[in-house]
């Protein structure tokens, strides 16, 4: 592909991310599938990018992201894709949805809207949803699943990989007036405070975090069932996101989320052992 103007650097992309698990689960993948992957995450980054910018007003923001929506209409009509160009033999190679890149756009205008804090569980859903979910949905057609097994994977892995980041971001989330833990798990833990900041020290947390946690695993459970089931599909990717992020919420769990907390991660050599382990499965 020629080089086009605006589009995203994908060999810093891929230093930044090396090392990860997201990296280790697409080295594994052959040339095309992971050129593909690396254009979605690519995507994701760009419009992260714009929701994180706290530089940024909102009213510019909501605007960058309004810019994408322009440049993705453009490259599904047949026009000029302007910064979305390098995303054209991903979508024609693996038959990637319009719509699953505008929830991810609409995910991440929902931290431009207005700084998330304590969203009621339906609001949650929905934000995990477009977050995550639909990066799944996009995902799953570079793997090669079939459509129902590939949609119900994507909504069950993405909100249990999104729900544990959001168990693990807690410290950094509240340091920029953001809480994704929902109202409702907080007012079952007695904790009525809405300043992050406030919440993220109050002990009782780990009751709210716990409740998270719990449905976190659920969504692991319903994923586990059904890359166990799939007739078609490469599963290596999915099952080493899985093992990595599950292994990682575990570990939450045993230590708590009352403060104070020490970010939770895997070490150089599990990660190396999980990408040889899970990498051979087909």
């Amino acid at each position: 592909m020629s080089e086009v103007i605006g589009a995203p650097d994908m060999k810093a992309l891929e230093a930044k991310v090396s090392g990860s698990s997201f990296y280790a689960a697409m080295k594994m993948m052959p040339a095309n599938k992971r050129a593909a992957m690396f254009a979605i995450y690519a995507f994701c980054r760009e419009v992260d990018d714009i929701a994180d910018d706290l530089h940024g007003d909102r009213a510019g923001r909501a605007a960058a992201l309004d810019g994408w929506r322009a440049d993705l209409a453009a490259l599904y009509g047949g026009g000029p894709a302007g910064r979305a160009a390098f995303l054209i033999e991903a979508v024609e190679g693996f038959g990637l949805k319009q719509d699953d890149f505008l929830a991810v756009i609409d995910g991440m205008a929902m931290d431009v809207d207005g700084d998330i804090i304590a969203p009621d569980r339906m609001t949650l859903d929905l934000y995990c949803d477009r977050v995550a979910s639909a990066v799944g949905r996009l995902s799953v057609k570079v793997f090669g699943m079939q459509d129902k097994p590939g949609v119900d994977l994507s909504h069950h892995l993405g909100r249990a990989l999104q729900l544990t980041n959001i168990l693990r971001d807690l410290d950094e989330d509240a340091a920029i007036g953001r809480l994704y833990l929902s109202k409702e798990a907080l007012t079952a833990a007695g904790i009525e405070a809405t300043d992050p900041l406030v919440v993220v020290s109050d002990p009782r947390i780990d009751m709210a975090a716990q409740v998270i946690a719990a449905t976190a695993r659920v969504h692991y459970d319903a994923a586990d069932r059904i890359m166990k089931d799939a007739k078609v599909g490469d599963m290596r990717a999915p099952r080493l996101m899985r093992v990595a992020y599950g292994r990682i919420l575990e570990r939450m769990q045993a230590k708590g989320w009352a403060p104070p907390r020490r970010r939770v991660s895997l070490s150089k050599l599990e990660k190396l052992w999980v990408a040889l382990r899970y990498g051979l499965l087909a």
